[in-house]
Order: structure tokens, then sequence, then C-alpha cells
């Protein structure tokens, strides 16, 4: 991807009227996204905007499949966002508050792009992104509140579309003793309360709940309730943008430089992950790993999908074509060198002729490390390529377990490998999987077998998105547990680049 190439972003929907200027571009934390970005952004900027964004709300999803309590969500989001999408407030004058908030609104927008194809994807885009508005929303100062309230308010009346109005004091007077038995509050408190009136329509969490007034079509809300109305809207207006979205594409399907980049994006949300793209190439030599390692750190350090490959490696002294890609990357990501991998590859071939390895082997092992060929330095699978790519078939022993054994197969192997019998937590890794969210069920493996707290997952409540991630923290907390103090995590692959499939073979 050229990254010095720019391309102008262009409206998908309806733009709004603006709001007031101030001496920032974007003069509030909160939006609801409505003028889409007319400026210029890097290629580079694109995509990996767009993937910062799809990390937070992966996240946001994974924590829907694990039943994280309301607290626990509101952490990892904190974490999450902090990490790849921050929103600093006005008063943060050290921050690049137009840099943190034209990242967050050109990344909404990017998304919208990726996942306006389905209506699955829509539901989950929508899903994730309210809850990341919800966490924002409440995480704003209540000036802040109040300011985006009147900002959108202004908008509406301007449009002529008011869709709320306050209820005068008069009204409350003569309505109070219904209020006070819809909200379920003391007369005394309904008097204090400013209440507006909205369709119906805008509140139907709370008409659902039978905490609003109703009359003649109007839900009369507390003010202590009226952020169910913001949330409602936000919501209401991205399935409308969703759907104008949608009716856009055809025009972008001639950039073939944009269209790569969003279905990668659709693709890795299907999958219920984001692959990484942090680069890191060098290995301290106290974290390489030899031939002779191996058997003993499959059985420790391993995520399933290496597990398996590495027994049906010492069961067959052979891997096809698939396999060995997988299985050799991932030796390489651990830190592995080129001698020790040709050590380790000739050793476990054991029933081939030193002739057959050198000629079918050798190379591609030599390839693989970007010695040979086009010489790139190919890096190790994420978990999205390895469940979305490269389907395997009924003799083939790559890919996720998780996505691709039976049910019955990964209950054997959870016992057999990992020793996870407990009925609670197979039951729970196994509807993980059924809900296809293959990598909560390998975060609870991981938990489970290394006795970190539930919901912990491989650190700061981040899922396993990738097998070295898995590996790498696994051996940190082994280090840390020995007494050698807090280590380096091993370094995660960059980018992924498809290999040359040079030896294909039965």
């Amino acid at each position: 991807m050229d990254s010095g190439r720019s391309r102008k972003l262009q409206s998908t929907s309806n733009a709004g009227p603006g709001v007031v200027e101030q001496h920032l571009k974007y003069p509030q934390r909160l939006s609801f996204y409505e003028r889409p970005p007319l400026g210029e952004v890097t290629l580079e900027d694109f995509e990996t905007w767009a993937i910062d964004r799809l990390r937070v709300l992966a996240e946001i999803e994974a924590s829907f499949i694990r039943n994280r309590s309301a607290l626990e969500l509101k952490s990892i989001i904190k974490l999450q966002t902090d990490k790849y999408l921050p929103l600093s407030a006005n008063t943060a004058f050290t921050r690049d508050l137009d840099g943190e908030r034209k990242k967050d609104h050109v990344s909404h927008f990017i998304l919208r792009l990726a996942f306006c194809r389905s209506e699955e994807l829509k539901r989950r885009f929508v899903k994730a992104e309210v809850t990341l508005f919800k966490f924002r929303y409440e995480d704003e100062t209540r000036e802040g509140q109040q300011a985006f309230s009147s900002t959108q308010q202004q908008q509406q009346n301007a449009a002529s579309n008011a869709s709320s109005e306050t209820v005068s004091p008069e009204e409350k007077q003569r309505l109070r003793e219904q209020l006070a038995v819809a909200s379920n509050m003391p007369l005394k408190i309904v008097d204090e309360e400013n209440y507006i009136k909205v369709p119906w329509t805008k509140v139907p969490s709370l008409v659902q709940q039978r905490r609003v007034f109703l009359s003649k079509g109007l839900a009369y809300v507390p003010a202590s309730h009226q952020s169910t109305v913001v949330y409602q809207d936000f919501q209401t207006r991205l399935e409308k943008a969703l759907d104008e979205t949608e009716k856009s594409l055809p025009r972008l399907d001639e950039d073939d430089r944009l269209i790569p980049i969003l279905e990668h994006l659709s693709r890795g949300f299907l999958a219920g992950v984001t692959s990484e793209y942090n680069s890191g190439d060098e290995v301290a030599d106290g974290d390489r790993v030899t031939a002779e390692m191996v058997e003993e750190m499959s059985r420790k350090h391993w995520p399933m999908c290496m597990r398996n490959l590495q027994e049906q490696l010492k069961r067959d002294k052979h891997l096809k074509h698939y396999a060995r890609l997988q299985y050799g990357l991932f030796l390489k990501g651990v830190g592995m060198s080129v001698e020790e991998a040709m050590i380790f590859w000739r050793k476990s071939f054991s029933s081939v002729s030193d002739d057959k390895f050198n000629k079918e082997y050798r190379y591609n092992i030599r390839h693989s490390y970007g010695l040979e060929g086009k010489r790139n330095n190919y890096p190790a699978k994420s978990c999205q390529t390895i469940i979305m790519n490269n389907q395997p078939g009924p003799q083939d022993s790559h890919g996720c377990p998780f996505r691709h054994f039976s049910p019955e197969n990964l209950t054997l192997a959870l016992s057999a490998h990992y020793k996870v019998s407990s009925p609670a937590d197979v039951k729970e890794i196994l509807e993980a999987v059924k809900a296809q969210k293959y990598h909560v069920a390998c975060t609870r493996v991981f938990e489970i077998t290394h006795s970190v707290p539930a919901r912990e997952g491989v650190g700061e409540g981040e899922s396993v998105t990738h097998p070295n991630k898995y590996a790498a923290r696994s051996r940190e907390l082994e280090q840390i547990r020995a007494g050698g103090g807090v280590v380096a995590p091993a370094p995660v692959p960059k980018k992924e680049e498809e290999i040359d499939e040079m030896d294909v073979d039965i």
C-alpha cells in the first residue's frame, strides 16, 4: 500500500447543518457522526485508524459473549479506547484534540463502509457502536452532555424536525400524580425533576419497562432517564445511515485501493477478531527457541491450533503444506532461527530421506524466512487468517480447532491436551464456539490453563487475536511466577502477506 497517496473521502449520507465554529474543528467529544469527513487522509491512516476502532468494537462484542458485568465492560472499554481510540476533554490542552477527534470521526465512517454490506454486519456494528457511545456519554461531564444535547436540539429546530418538547411547569403540575406513578418516584422528586415529552417510539426501552407516563402518543421522560432518548436517537440515526451508505457502495467498486481494505475489515469482524499489525522482528537472545525446546513448550505455552499441529507431527512424522506453513511461521514468530528450523523439521520428518528433505522441504523453510524467492520476511498467521482462509479438508490438520473441530473432538482435545474437563468450563467454551466466537473460546482456555481470573484474557481484558500473542503471554506469565520479574512480550507479527504456495503435496 502506498501510504504517500491520499484519497478525499466522499459523502455517503446526507450531512446535517454544521455546528458553531470554535477554535477547534471538532468542538465536542460526543458525535452523532452526521457530517461525513470531507478532508484528505492517507491510505495508511485510512487502514490503521479503521483497525484501531475495530479492535475496540471487537472487545466490546467479546464482552457481550462473555457476560461481563456493566462495571467490567466499562473498564474494558476504557482500557481499549485509551490505547487505540482516545478522546480527551477540551481541558486537555497538551493533547491534539482535533487529531484525536478526526481519527474517531473518520474511522467511524470507514467502518460504516465495511459493515453496511449485510444485515448481520449492520446489526453487530450498531450494537457495538451504541455501547461505545453510551460509555462516552456517561464519561462526559454534565456540562459536556448538556452542550451536546443543546447542539442537537438546535440542529433539529433549524431543520424543523424537533422531536422533543420541554414539559411546562403548569403541565407537570397537572400530571404530577400520573408522572409519579409511572416513574415510580415520590411526588417531591417529581416536583424537582425536569421533564421532556417525545414520541414514545423514541424510548421503546423505557416504555417496555413502564418507566414513563404515556399520553396521546407522547412519553413524558424525567431528566434522570433522558440519556435513553439520546441513545435511542443515536441508534436510529446510525441504522438509517447504514442503509443509505449501502446504496452508495456501487460507487466504490471502481477503486481498487479501498475495496480490499474494506473486505479485510468486514471479514475480520465476521471472524470476531481483528489481525495484529504491530511489527517486531527482533527477538532477544534469551527468548530464542531451539528445536529441542519445542516439545516441552508446546505442552506449556502453545494455543490449541499449534498444539494440535505438534501432536499431528509427532504422530505422522509429516504435515501437509498448509499445516507446515501455519506451524512454521508460528515457530519463526516465537523466536526459532532458520538454522534451528532446519534441525526441527529434519528431525520431525524422520521417515523422509535426506535427499528428499533437501529437495522438497529445505527451500520452502528458507523461503518462509525471506532467504529465497522474493525474499519477503513473512509473518506468522493471525487468528483471522487461520479461521477464514484455506479451510481444511477431512484429512488436513491446519486451521483453528475451535472453528473446525466437531464438538466431540474439541471436548476430547480440551481434556487430553489442556486438562479442561469441568462441565461448567467445557459448556462455556462450547457455547462460545456455537456462537462463532472462536477467539472467546480460545481466550477462556488460556484463562483456565494459566490460572488467570475469568475475563482477564491475555492481559487487560484483551482476547486472543494471534497464536503468537497467546504463546508470548504464556511465557511471560511463567517468567513472572518464577520470580524473573516482568519481561517484555515477544514480538507480535506485522501485517500479513500471503506466502507463495510452492509445495502443495498430498
